[in-house]
């Protein structure tokens, strides 16, 4: 999966919350009262249904544990004795027992793979010493996130008042998590045996849907149905969303299909190189290449136009990685992004006087439009 950076991420989330949707025809008719897909690294609304209504959202809660978990402890191998109050929380359990050792990482598969109540109760607690102080924290990290229509008001996502989440804020809340390889670890994990029990995980789409690699699912009465979920495939990645789904495996399944059936997610410049002449140096000519990928979201019908800007010519010397002009893409007229094309290799001068000034704003001024050229 290709990751983004902190500041690349944090972008994408801000893009999520006015993200436009891209819709084409035959999206498949869902069960769920919300729901959104989107596709992870550019924030691109895919599909939306209610997803800014605020709702219960039962074990999909633990997304947001984990992370915080995960970003309060370093040492996830610490043992912990659990206490007598964190055992018997209605609900599903990891089934601790008063005065077990386990570690926080254990906790944290007893908690995403077993949907554990009581771990999540155990993490609250280790944590930050109760769960109404672990809320806080949670609360802490939806308001940096972005969440506009969340507030926790406990670990494990049994219905308070106070309590709720969005569609919308689920999919932000599962980007930053699997940002986190540890928690991609255990999200991930089929079975684990800790101590005498072994525990599945809950969420089934693991191994009944192609390329699905993470998520949680979750179930109240009042809440009904409620899975996040993840999934890969070419190189695209979506989060999916439903709440209150009677047969939430099904639109999931159905929304990826038709998804990856719909849209493509590539690297529009992978393959694409120029050459630039050279003044003075040891070679002719330089190639450019674009500084990194430029991923453009499109659905298989449309085409992708590129415009590039490049200098009619450079002077020597020339250093790898220089600068030299930039390249951005548009779908349907609309611009979708822009990089920076750079040299590759570096060409020594051979004359022996440096440029003049006269010569330097020559070469500044010295640009071209470059060809415009569709990419099917």
């Amino acid at each position: 999966m290709k990751h983004i950076a902190a500041a690349a991420l944090a972008a994408a989330l801000i893009f999520l919350l006015a993200a436009p949707v891209m819709a084409i025809d035959a999206a498949p008719a869902l069960s769920a009262q919300a729901a959104i897909l989107v596709e992870a690294d550019t924030g691109t609304v895919l599909l939306e249904q209610n997803a800014d209504e605020q709702r219960l959202i039962a074990s999909t809660t633990k997304i947001m544990t984990a992370l915080v978990v995960l970003e309060q402890w370093e040492d996830l191998d610490t043992s912990v004795t659990v206490e007598a109050a964190w055992t018997g929380i209605e609900g599903s359990s990891m089934y601790l027992t008063a005065g077990q050792t386990v570690t926080v990482r254990e906790l944290l598969y007893g908690l995403l793979l077993a949907s554990g109540n009581d771990a999540a109760t155990a993490l609250a607690c280790v944590t930050a010493g109760s769960e109404e102080a672990f809320a806080a924290l949670m609360n802490e990290k939806a308001a940096a996130l972005g969440c506009e229509n969340t507030h926790f008001a406990n670990p494990h996502g049994l219905n308070a008042e106070g309590h709720y989440s969005s569609a919308r804020d689920l999919v932000i809340i599962m980007a930053a998590a699997i940002e986190n390889d540890t928690f991609r670890e255990i999200t991930g994990t089929v079975s684990i045996t800790i101590g005498e029990n072994t525990f599945t995980n809950h969420n089934r789409l693991l191994w009944e849907c192609e390329g699905v690699f993470g998520g949680k699912t979750g179930y109240t009465q009042a809440a009904g149905r409620t899975l996040v979920t993840c999934c890969q495939r070419e190189g695209m990645t979506l989060i999916c969303v439903t709440l209150s789904d009677p047969d939430d495996w099904t639109d999931h399944t159905a929304l990826y299909d038709w998804a990856y059936g719909a849209y493509t997610n590539s690297d529009v410049l992978a393959e694409a190189a120029w050459t630039v002449p050279v003044i003075g140096g040891e070679t002719e000519e330089v190639t450019v290449t674009a500084a990194e990928p430029l991923y453009v979201l499109r659905t298989v019908e449309q085409d992708v136009t590129v415009q590039f800007t490049l200098p009619s010519f450079v002077y020597a010397p020339v250093e790898a990685g220089q600068t030299a002009g930039q390249a951005t893409a548009y779908v349907d007229g609309q611009e979708m992004g822009t990089v920076t094309l750079v040299c590759t290799q570096t060409v020594g001068q051979t004359e022996e006087q440096s440029l003049t000034l006269w010569e330097k704003i020559k070469s500044f001024f010295g640009w071209m439009e470059g060809n415009i050229y569709t990419l099917p």
